[in-house]
């Protein structure tokens, strides 16, 4: 089994975090969100992992040096061979795809690195392929499948009228890669481009009126990494489904001075609270200090230095530091409130 990770994107929406490190290596609880998501990924897969394939952009658009060092870390880790493309130019989600052709062979899962989920399923390896999909409130929003006896019958981008609330989540299981690059190699070969991009639909749809039948995958919970918000509250809920499973995510070398932690919580290496309580569903990356200070519910990076806050709800980037009594901020790398 291959898995594909599509991360090119610019990750304009979760600006100014996204200035120094790319999206799908913003740190959640304590791991980058694309690592999160390759773990999630082999959690339900019954197969050997044989190579992890990253498509990034060019370093030009933030993709900093060490981006490929990193990545091939975090497939090292899961016992995969790691291999990395660059996309030069956005030209849609089947290109992206397309730009890892190299690898793109045998049984392989698609994945967009700018989401994480949970599921309590096991793909069905059997099948020819399966897309992950989740329950929305809103459809109009989102690409979603209609069923019809477990199987997908129809792809609908942002229907206008209720079809499914069934909405795409950006994770694919595809049985055989080498039919999938075929059909995209069609797509570019002719230009057969939907609003100036290669579609992945569009390669779905003609999967499908091929013969292949697509199942649904379903996930117990869908977290957003898109914007701040929605990214704090992904870092809440990591923290939650971690404590849950028992996972202690404090190092052991944290010093309390008249300080408390209330789970759950993230807290790394050669962190310092003085007259401080975090928590609960904080994160704070290694190398951090803060002083006189109450936070909940905040994402905050690596060598940050933190007095007098009262933080709910933010978000704080590497070596930021920050000195006052706002509530709500979203601060990238390098800042400084003092």
């Amino acid at each position: 089994m291959k898995i594909i990770v599509p991360m090119a994107g610019i990750g304009s929406r979760l600006r100014p975090h996204t200035l120094t490190v790319p999206k799908p290596l913003t740190v959640i609880a304590g791991k980058p969100i694309v690592q999160r998501l390759v773990e999630d990924i082999a959690s339900v897969i019954d197969e050997e992992i044989e190579e992890i394939a990253f498509v990034i952009g060019p370093r030009t658009k933030g993709f900093p040096s060490d981006t490929e060092e990193q990545l091939l870390k975090i497939a090292k880790e899961l016992g995969a061979k790691g291999s990395v493309y660059v996309q030069e130019e956005a030209l849609g989600t089947a290109h992206a795809i397309y730009c890892a052709k190299e690898s793109l062979s045998g049984p392989c899962v698609v994945a967009y690195a700018d989401t994480l989920f949970k599921a309590d399923f096991t793909l069905d390896v059997n099948a020819d392929g399966a897309i992950w999909v989740s329950k929305v409130e809103n459809p109009s929003a989102f690409g979603v499948v209609k069923l019809n006896d477990g199987v997908i019958t129809d792809f609908i981008e942002k229907p206008k009228e209720f079809v499914s609330d069934l909405a795409i989540i950006g994770i694919y299981y595809f049985k055989d890669g080498d039919k999938l690059l075929e059909e995209i190699q069609y797509l570019i070969d002719n230009d057969l481009k939907e609003n100036n991009e290669y579609q992945l639909t569009n390669v779905l749809e003609s999967l499908k009126e091929q013969g292949a039948k697509f199942v649904p995958g379903t996930v117990s919970a869908w977290m957003d990494c898109g914007k701040k918000e929605p990214t704090v509250d992904t870092n809440k809920q990591t923290l939650g489904f971690e404590h849950n499973a028992g996972n202690n995510l404090v190092s052991d070398d944290v010093v309390l001075e008249n300080s408390e932690i209330i789970q759950p919580c993230f807290v790394g290496e050669n962190v310092v609270l003085k007259n401080t309580k975090i928590g609960p569903y904080v994160s704070i990356g290694k190398n951090s200090l803060v002083k006189d200070s109450t936070i909940v519910n905040s994402l905050i990076q690596t060598n940050v230095e933190i007095s007098n806050a009262n933080l709910d709800n933010a978000m704080i980037g590497n070596y930021a530091k920050y000195n006052g009594e706002f509530t709500s901020v979203s601060i990238g790398d390098y800042t400084e409130l003092t």
